[in-house]
């Protein structure tokens, strides 16, 4: 029988440091306001990496979570891979040191750069080596500390990102109705030049307008290709948990779906944008309180620098 790759646990880390709009923009000087924040983003708060506080410290903890959740332990993950355009370092890879940290001594690890769309990216390389054979299990983690690649004095890019971390732990099941049904990944060079980093260690830079143009086409088109390769509609979809980067994006997606606003996960809020760790981040707080539940069938989408895009369809 076909194995099907089952997220099993869910776990989700935040930095300790809180700020509100109006705090963040006390302690950076910078010429906006709340009301102006809230209404181009939807953002409230977001969370900022303190001292001793990393991508791997803050992804390590989110895995840990994740294994609790699945009632797994280090010992039982063959893989890790880590979606993070903030890595702590060049090389070694995130996904080594967090390997440490959980105090692992077999398997292998490794990351993936493809911006905010990383942990699709990710979630779709660890399922296709779970219904390979090559792993029986996988932790796939998003983590990222933006806080540190922004320009403080660019209020149009730096009152959108925050810092956390999520992860779901997967397992290989034979036979399984649950499991991830399809991913579907794109990527286009010729629009590098809208979201980027200047070199390698920031500052970020982006062209709002010309991003929030190709997100909602392409999301759509990719949501739908989701869709058509299960021979699904829109109405099969329980949960849609999108790439949390900005409000409008989001509910223009709900929409798109034709789905109430309550069947969308929406953390931005809370979160702002943590780039590759937004969807895990979302997911996990959709299963913690109870909303995500098994059997649903829920629809991954997220787009960023790149321009890279992508969608993962799920029966929870």
């Amino acid at each position: 029988m076909a194995l099907r790759s089952v997220i099993q646990g869910c776990g989700a880390c935040l930095p300790a440091q809180v700020l509100d709009n109006v705090e963040l923009a006390e302690r950076h000087g910078l010429d906006t306001t709340d009301t102006w924040i809230r209404e181009r983003s939807g953002i409230t708060r977001r969370h900022m990496a303190g001292p001793g506080e990393s991508a791997t410290s803050l992804g390590a903890e989110a895995a840990r979570r994740a294994l609790a959740q699945a009632g797994a332990t280090a010992d039982e993950v063959d893989c890790i891979i880590v979606a993070t355009a903030t890595p702590d370092n060049a090389f070694p890879a995130t996904a080594v040191h967090i390997q440490r940290e959980l105090g692992m001594t077999r398997g292998f690890g490794f990351d993936v750069s493809a911006a905010c769309t990383g942990f699709i990216f990710a979630l779709s390389i660890a399922d296709s080596m779970l219904r390979s054979g090559q792993a029986r299990s996988a932790l796939v983690i998003g983590t990222e500390v933006y806080s540190r690649i922004l320009d403080w004095t660019d209020r149009g890019t730096c009152v959108l990102f925050g810092d956390g971390a999520g992860a779901v732990f997967l397992r290989a099941v034979e036979g399984s109705e649950r499991g991830i049904l399809s991913s579907h990944l794109h990527s286009d060079g010729r629009q590098a030049g809208i979201l980027y980093v200047e070199g390698t260690d920031g500052p970020l830079r982006m062209a709002g307008r010309e991003v929030f143009k190709h997100a909602v086409t392409k999301l759509a088109a990719v949501v739908d290709e989701a869709l058509a390769a299960n021979g699904l509609d829109r109405s099969a979809v329980d949960w849609l948990v999108p790439h949390q980067a900005n409000i409008r994006i989001i509910e223009a997606m709900g929409r798109k779906l034709d789905l109430p606003p309550e069947r969308v996960v929406v953390t931005v809020d809370q979160h702002a944008n943590t780039s590759a760790a937004s969807v895990p981040l979302a997911l996990s707080v959709a299963v913690g309180d109870g909303r995500i539940r098994q059997g649903d069938l829920v629809l991954l989408e997220a787009i960023g620098g790149g321009l890279t895009w992508g969608a993962t369809l799920l029966r929870f």
